[in-house]
């Protein structure tokens, strides 16, 4: 199979300067999908004043690793889950309910409660859309904002239309520079 000109290039990288390294290649088992946006997730989840000084940015990557398909993980022993997102000690499960409780707040999941388990079935919510409601919360900061969106131009996480959409919500509202119909219609276009 030809390699892009990218990928021909990043190899002869890695000849010149690593011929003798083991490089992760992101194919075999053991790895997840994930948006290419993860890292400026990460860092919003953990801004103090979105979550009330509580960082729940390692649960959300935990549970992005965990992900296979569908968008549905089925949690299994809740220790487990707190232990790899670095909980630890007899508060552990309960930090970790917690930590679950405000990415759902924060609408970056769902849950289905089954028996004893509050958090026996969960959702990930696709992060556009989870973002995109935080910010017309006004809940998003600017400069994070305008990093998002060149991130995702970059990495064509979200096709040409979806950007427009996104580009016009301003902290809290929409860009006054559109009527009124027009902003209903980004608003549904962008949370679609």
């Amino acid at each position: 199979m030809p390699q892009t000109p990218g990928a021909e290039r990043r190899a002869q990288l890695k000849k010149r300067y690593w011929p003798n390294d083991e490089a992760w290649n992101g194919t075999g088992n053991g790895w997840f999908r994930g948006p290419r946006t993860v890292p400026l997730i990460l860092v919003l989840l953990s801004q103090k004043n979105l979550t009330a000084g509580h960082d729940v940015s390692r649960v959300y990557l935990e549970l992005l690793s965990r992900h296979m398909d569908g968008g549905v993980i089925e949690i299994g022993n809740e220790a487990d889950h707190a232990y790899a997102a670095g909980y630890t000690g007899t508060r552990a499960i309960r930090t970790w309910h917690e930590r679950m409780k405000l990415l759902e707040e924060l609408g970056f999941i769902k849950s289905k409660r089954v028996a004893n388990h509050n958090y026996k079935l969960v959702l990930v919510v696709n992060p556009i859309h989870a973002v995109t409601e935080l910010r017309k919360q006004g809940r998003v900061p600017d400069s994070w904002w305008e990093a998002y969106l060149l991130r995702l131009m970059e990495t064509k996480e979200a096709d040409e239309a979806l950007l427009d959409g996104l580009a016009t919500l301003e902290n809290g509202d929409l860009s006054s520079k559109k009527s009124a119909p027009a902003k209903k219609k980004a608003l549904a276009d962008a949370a679609a």
